[in-house]
């Protein structure tokens, strides 16, 4: 390392017990990396915490979770904010850049009910939880005999809704319930077949201002190269597409023995319209992998889904 260890880094973090469990876990792997330095939290309460009756789509999308983190990275009240990288807007403005990505939790979404085992098993008319515009069109696609409605909340309010019966059933990224020890709520994982994920879902990232290489060195020791790879080649679809929560899009890379396998869609929301695509391809070249997948579903008509989408 180029630097010396520092004396302390400050990490600032929602507040939310998710977020919480993060930095704690960012926290602890830096304790274990430099004995001698103070590892502090700084806890931060978000726009996208505060409003909680509207869809995320339509007051600004997942950068409302990252703000508030960034201003603190910018007036020096903290080194690094941790994020899960889903939460992370497609492109970072200046001067930030995401520094670190760490080993990858299970991607895949999750499906919880206190009546049913599968989506396979609900009725005509049960009606199924989800923020996500990407879990609304799939759903509607394969299962559109279901009902589909909005849940916002933090993962403990999500789950109190469906225990209150608001919901048959509501469908969560599954790293979320696993970290937070609640792994036992998942009735099924769904295979991304079912539930192609959205890019980074499992992931966490840890953001810096850029020009403090020394943030840069010490975080090197964290970074996985595996999540890494997959991670840039689904964000850069998702960025070159232009998509953000507003848009159904889901990708997904996983590393296989032949390189690294890429899918994607772009729907309607209604699962009215689909365009798919898949690329297999060499780690090395994650980003223009990325690009070549955004070309590849262009092709099969995401641009008139996009411009309808936009309307």
């Amino acid at each position: 390392m180029s630097h010396p260890a520092p004396e302390r880094i400050v990490i600032a973090t929602r507040e939310s017990r998710l977020a919480l469990w993060q930095a704690e876990h960012v926290k602890a792997l830096l304790e274990k990396l430099y004995p001698q330095t103070r590892v502090e939290l700084l806890g931060m309460t978000t726009r996208g915490d505060q409003i909680l009756d509207r869809a995320l789509s339509k007051v600004g999308g997942k950068g409302l979770f990252v703000k508030e983190l960034e201003t603190a990275l910018l007036d020096g009240r903290a080194d690094i904010a941790v994020h899960s990288m889903k939460d992370v807007p497609a492109e970072l403005t200046d001067p930030f850049c995401i520094a670190a990505i760490l080993q990858r939790e299970t991607p895949l979404d999750a499906f919880v009910s206190n009546k049913y085992a599968s989506l396979d098993e609900m009725p005509p008319g049960a009606v199924v939880g989800t923020s996500s515009l990407r879990r609304e069109a799939q759903i509607h696609a394969q299962y559109p005999y279901l009902g589909v409605t909005p849940l916002r909340g933090n993962l403990d309010t999500r789950l109190r809704k469906l225990d209150e019966g608001q919901y048959d059933a509501i469908v969560l990224a599954a790293a979320g319930l696993k970290r937070l020890g609640l792994g036992e709520r998942i009735r099924a994982t769904l295979p991304a077949e079912v539930s192609l994920p959205a890019a980074g879902q499992g992931a966490l990232a840890i953001e810096a201002i850029a020009a403090r290489t020394e943030v840069r060195d010490w975080l090197a020791p964290l970074v996985d190269a595996e999540t890494t790879a997959c991670v840039t080649a689904e964000r850069t679809v998702t960025h070159a597409l232009g998509g953000g929560c507003e848009v159904p899009i889901g990708v997904f890379a996983q590393m296989q023995a032949t390189g690294l396998f890429l899918r994607g869609f772009v729907a309607l929301p209604d699962g009215s319209r689909f365009a798919r695509a898949e690329l297999h391809g060499a780690p090395s070249d994650a980003r223009a992998l990325g690009l070549e997948l955004a070309e590849a579903l262009r092709a099969q008509g995401a641009a008139e889904i996009l411009a309808q989408l936009s309307h």
